[in-house]
């Protein structure tokens, strides 16, 4: 009854299931992975980091990846060029960011944030950094991008503003090497508000660890319907057996059609050999 399943046809179509179910389990599986990762670092960030951490060396906590990302970093030197960083919103307010770049003793700049104020960028609320030589402490940042979250402004903007913060924006402004990162003063003064640290991307609750959770889904959906469709198969492999054993298939195309020209051939024989002449 069963031996069908030992024909080449279904020798494909069980190696087929055989490689297809483990890889849709795998897929499935990784994404679930994925978004537990995202889940843990949300929950690192809704948490926190300890109020006690002292803060690192800058250069110590390169380059930016995701455990040094929050962290808090400390830089010498003396402050220099500042921009506005415009339309950046802070507690449902449009603002901007003070960003003074910080000219280290390594004589690399870091691109500071000393804090944010409501309303239009202008340089005249913009409080002017401290000068001579200071020791500043911020949480650490990766470099922006076109594509980060809270990024607004494009291009086009009015000399002294920035619209992404990072050095390959910065590039061209400053006559000096950048620090492939920024940081965010915590506890600023002048009246500022302080900018809280955002999350390395590819981290927490966001739409792509959602659609992790739904490609988890997919992959498991998927390796249900192979199983599925090969017992659908293999179902119906055997009740066509069955039907057969048992007589109750119809009479195939091919064989009433061989049948029928055999019939045919049968007759014209017989009527060639009436309408011959006796000898």
């Amino acid at each position: 009854m069963h031996r069908f399943l030992l024909t080449p046809r279904w020798w494909g179509i069980n190696v087929f299931v055989a490689l297809a179910v483990p890889v849709c389990l795998f897929m499935g599986t990784w994404q679930l992975g994925r978004f537990e990762d995202r889940v843990d670092s949300h929950k690192e960030a809704a948490a926190g980091r300890p109020a006690a951490e002292a803060a690192a060396p800058l250069e110590s906590l390169l380059p930016v990846d995701k455990k040094t990302s929050g962290r808090l970093a400390s830089a010498s030197g003396e402050y220099a060029e500042q921009l506005l960083v415009p339309e950046r919103r802070q507690g449902g307010r449009s603002g901007f960011y003070v960003l003074t770049l910080l000219r280290t003793d390594s004589g690399k700049a870091v691109p500071v944030v000393r804090g944010w104020l409501p309303g239009a960028a202008d340089p005249a609320k913009a409080p002017a950094a401290p000068t001579g030589r200071v020791e500043v402490t911020g949480a650490l940042q990766a470099s922006e991008s076109s594509t980060s979250k809270g990024v607004y402004a494009d291009g086009g903007l009015p000399a002294g503003q920035l619209g992404v913060i990072g050095a390959a924006s910065l590039v061209n402004l400053v006559p000096y090497e950048l620090y492939d990162a920024w940081l965010t003063v915590q506890t600023p003064a002048d009246g500022l508000t302080p900018v809280p640290a955002q999350a390395p991307s590819n981290t927490g609750l966001d739409l792509k660890a959602f659609q992790n959770l739904g490609y988890t889904g997919e992959w498991f959906v998927f390796a249900a319907f192979v199983l599925f469709m090969w017992f659908r198969l293999y179902r119906r492999e055997v009740e066509t057996l069955r039907d057969a054993e048992a007589g109750l298939l119809p009479q195939t195309a091919e064989a009433t059609a061989s049948a029928t020209s055999t019939e045919t051939a049968t007759e014209t024989a017989t009527a060639t050999a009436s309408a011959r002449p006796a000898e």
